[in-house]
């Protein structure tokens, strides 16, 4: 029974045995004072009817006629006369009758008044005894009459008790429940703070947990501005603030490789005169060139949120876009750009020379990079501040403008051309965890199935991820369905579905159809989609708990600096990107950082899990660094669905 129910409880209990005893009391106290008075009233008719007879000459016509008279008044159960001997001179008894009150009253309560005793005399000598008893209906009509009225008094007043008690109650039940939820949050991993009630003892209760709370958020950021600065030196060149080359490389394979990556373009540039910059100008100097370098290529990479820029060595650098940029557009104007920054510190205006190539997915890397190699020393041969573009890549047979994708997307999805390819994620023991299961879609029933980087980038603008991204979690059910012994089944979900309010609400219907094997159902969205849409997809994570999924972010890690965000959504896992896995067992700075991230994340109990493993050795070094599992195309996959 709830802590609530039992005060009200005891609240009902109390104020019943208090009324209770109240009413006993005063219908005792009532019974009492009416039998006294009917023992006085007994006496003093008794007296009267002695003295009445005495002042004549009573025979025992006269008694009986007398007593007959005062008989008939209906007033007295009893009226007797007996001589000195006792025998009886005259005698009337009432007959039963209606005591004006009910009968398990009346055996409940039983008035029991004294008679009225007196002696009759004529002259000196005694006459007789004249023995009363007056009605005692009367007296349990009063006293039931009373016993109603004092109910109906003590009835509301026990209402208004209980009314005064339920709001003292609710006055309570606010912060308590406050705090339960509070706990129940910790407990999901989610850390809130409440108002501190103004009930001291919930009020103490209150500032503990929020000092609590308070200490585990402490620690938490903490932690987290530690890892950051670990990620930071182990991934970014500490000069120009740009990636170094070795995570570029695993951004740019990543890029290549994943299931969801949507292509784009790749600029290569190499600065004209840098070591001449250093000669002339000194050491000083050029570090300030290179940061106004850095801070060009940075703006240029951020055109779009899945843009990278690094510094490969001293005068390279790199700037990765996404298909949604035109490449060599932007590698023009960004060539304008270092123009204008570069005018102070070269000569002749001569400042950078650049290569620019395109790709999609499953291009080559070795391919890719020699394809803009070549364009870039192409660039070079040219002169000064040159851009050269690379040959393309076989021409893609896909749709060209929105109205056709669109019209292909929707078709797809009335055919059911769609489908679920699956990826195993095993647990630090080998054994299967899950599988990833990314969407594909094929344009007509005898196409090319297209991986979702593909597709999804234009079905965003078209505002048709909701859709296929329904569809994806529909097909996820019939998996589980169909394989009851699959521990679990992850579906991604795009940042534009988590922030579409119909998508949400549809989701959490078609989920709370199928609690039976939601379960086993792993949703996860982008970490960048996720920040992006933070309020969207809190109140998505917290619908979700509701109907039992568990919750997660994938690509894990760029933006750890914003970890602090998420104390509050009661995530379950967190998939870290493969771009700090890749050789991860040869860099020192990432297995520091992914080591710390594996900390804090277990502290506040969340699964951490790696993409992207493509080696054994990436694999040992990640379960040794404490890793719940791995997933990636070094994963063998022994348990096809």
């Amino acid at each position: 029974m709830s802590l609530y129910r039992q005060l009200w409880l005891a609240i009902v209990i109390s104020t019943l045995l208090a009324l209770g005893g109240s009413l006993v009391a005063s219908l005792l106290s009532a019974r009492g004072y009416l039998e006294s008075q009917l023992s006085i009233k007994n006496t003093d008719n008794a007296t009267a009817l002695a003295l009445s007879l005495s002042q004549g000459s009573p025979d025992a016509v006269m008694a009986d006629l007398v007593v007959a008279s005062l008989f008939d008044s209906g007033h007295y159960e009893l009226i007797r006369i007996t001589d000195p001997m006792g025998g009886l001179i005259t005698e009337r008894i009432a007959p039963a009758g209606d005591l004006d009150a009910p009968a398990w009253f009346v055996n409940a309560l039983p008035v029991r008044a004294h008679p009225g005793v007196a002696q009759i005399s004529s002259g000196w000598k005694q006459f007789g005894t004249v023995t009363l008893v007056s009605h005692s209906r009367f007296a349990y009509g009063a006293l039931w009459k009373s016993a109603y009225e004092m109910v109906f008094a003590l009835a509301v007043a026990g209402l208004i008790g209980g009314y005064l008690g339920s709001l003292v109650l609710r006055r309570l039940r606010g912060p308590l429940n406050a705090v339960i939820e509070q706990a129940k949050a910790i407990a999901q991993r989610r850390f809130v703070t409440i108002d501190e009630p103004s009930v001291p003892e919930l009020r103490q209760l209150a500032v503990a947990m929020n000092a609590t709370v308070g200490r585990l958020k402490s620690m938490f950021e903490e932690e987290a501005v530690r890892l950051e600065t670990v990620r930071r030196e182990a991934n970014f060149d500490p000069l120009t603030g740009l990636t170094n080359r070795s995570h570029f490389m695993a951004r740019l394979r990543q890029s290549l490789d994943s299931e969801d990556a949507v292509g784009g373009s790749l600029v290569l540039i190499r600065l004209a005169d840098l070591v001449g910059v250093n000669r002339r100008l000194g050491r000083a100097a050029t570090d300030d060139f290179l940061r106004l370098v850095g801070g060009a290529l940075g703006e240029c990479a951020a055109q779009s949120g899945l843009g990278v820029a690094a510094r490969l060595n001293g005068a390279d650098f790199a700037v990765l876009l996404s298909d949604a940029i035109d490449g060599r557009a932007a590698a023009e104007q960004l060539l304008q750009v270092l123009v204008v920054v570069a005018a102070p510190y070269v000569e002749n205006g001569v400042v950078a020379s650049m290569g620019v190539g395109r790709f999609k997915y499953g291009s080559d890397m070795g391919a890719l990079l020699a394809r803009v190699d070549i364009a870039l020393a192409s660039a070079e041969m040219a002169g000064a501040n040159a851009v050269r573009e690379a040959p393309q890549d076989d021409a893609d047979e896909m749709p060209r403008t929105s109205d056709q994708w669109a019209l292909m997307i929707r078709r797809a999805l009335e055919h059911g051309w769609v489908r679920l390819i699956s990826f195993p994620v095993v647990d630090a023991d080998g054994k299967l965890s899950h599988r990833e299961c990314p969407l594909r879609l094929m344009f007509d029933e005898k196409g090319e199935w297209l991986p979702a980087g593909r597709f999804l980038p234009i079905a965003e603008r078209l505002k048709l991820t909701p859709a296929l991204d329904l569809a994806a979690v529909g097909l996820g059910i019939k998996e589980l369905q169909l394989h009851p012994q699959l521990p679990g089944l992850a579906i991604n979900l795009s940042a534009s579905s988590v922030g579409d309010a119909g998508f949400r609400k549809a989701l959490v219907a078609l989920l709370e159809n199928q609690k039976s094997t939601t379960s086993r159902l792993w949703l996860e969205v982008a970490e960048a989609g996720a920040l992006k849409h933070l309020d969207d997809f809190r109140e998505l994570c917290s619908s979700l708990k509701t109907v039992g999924c568990r919750v997660g972010l994938e690509h894990y890690g760029h933006q750890f600096s914003q970890i602090g965000a998420l104390h509050d959504l009661g995530l379950d896992y967190l998939k870290v990107d493969s771009s700090f896995v890749r050789g991860v067992e040869s860099n020192a700075g990432n297995v520091a950082f992914l080591k710390g991230l594996c900390s804090i994340a277990h502290n506040i109990g969340l699964q951490v899990l790696a993409e992207g493993v493509a080696t054994q050795a990436e694999l040992d070094a990640l379960i040794r660094l404490g890793f719940d599992g791995v997933t990636g195309p070094g994963v063998a996959d022994t348990t096809a669905i």
